[in-house]
């Protein structure tokens, strides 16, 4: 028996975020006052494909569109070590946060800007697992309800005073890097005192990006993580993109939100 987690024309809907993409950023002011890439990113809102994407999958799966917020103030979390964190996306049913989403790209300086993607995707997360377990994202804890506070620092992970629901979020990043030549080849590393991880000596940054989605996955930091590589002449004009691996891929990760929707919905697959 075959199960359709996923609408039927996923890839097609993925290749028109992909392209979206391209074509956004091609689209946005010449002058701002940051320069660099980094001005196309905040001229145009490059991932909105990426955010139709979700709103198609939890539709797909039943969830009413009411429950997905995106972008500026509908999409903050408190955080523990921190007041709030913007997240891209979050879904949110009955009080329950079932799924948050950072959507990252990368296009040229990858020297300058992967360990910065890193120690965000790792913070961020870090913050969110330690305000769940504090109960933050409890119904019970809903904007207008008494204040939230931390419990004692000695409580186990899983406290029961705080977590009445055991199932926690799904988490999932997003990145989606320029394939290009520089992307692609081996970069070098400094080892003035002890030697770097084997699996990083010769990687490429793409490479680095791979690993890092899969280690987020494998220490259970985030749900499902993916990389998106796209180049971008041939993104923006058929959307075309590729993966490096299998768990990395976006099917997987859009897959892996699915099963949690289809999971946790009601018998009658309403909310």
């Amino acid at each position: 028996m075959t199960i359709d987690l996923l609408p039927p024309d996923f890839d097609d809907q993925v290749a028109a975020a992909v392209r979206l993409f391209w074509q956004t950023r091609g689209n946005a002011p010449a002058t701002h006052s940051q320069g660099g890439s980094r001005d196309a990113v905040i001229g145009g809102k490059n991932m909105d494909g990426f955010i139709n994407l979700i709103r198609s999958v939890a539709t797909h799966c039943g969830l009413p569109r009411n429950c997905i917020y995106a972008g500026g103030r509908r999409a903050i979390l408190p955080g523990y070590f921190r007041a709030t964190k913007n997240w891209d996306v979050l879904v949110i049913a009955e009080g329950r946060l079932l799924a948050a989403f950072e959507l990252k790209s990368q296009v040229g300086s990858f020297g300058n800007n992967f360990n910065n993607r890193s120690e965000e995707v790792i913070g961020s997360a870090a913050d969110l697992w330690a305000a769940h377990r504090e109960g933050a994202f409890q119904p019970s804890n809903a904007a207008g309800d008494e204040d939230l506070s931390v419990s004692e620092p000695e409580s186990p992970i899983l406290n029961p005073d705080v977590q009445s629901d055991p199932r926690p979020p799904f988490l999932a990043w997003l990145m989606l890097l320029e394939d290009c030549s520089d992307s692609r080849k081996p970069v070098s590393v400094d080892e003035p005192h002890y030697r770097v991880f084997r699996e990083f000596t010769g990687a490429s940054y793409a490479e680095r990006y791979r690993i890092l989605c899969e280690r987020l996955m494998t220490r259970r930091l985030y749900s499902a993580a993916a990389l998106v590589l796209s180049e971008q002449s041939a993104g923006a004009a058929s959307g075309r993109f590729t993966s490096l691996s299998q768990p990395t891929s976006i099917r997987a990760l859009f897959s892996a939100f699915a099963a949690k929707l289809v999971a946790e919905l009601p018998e009658d697959n309403r909310y």
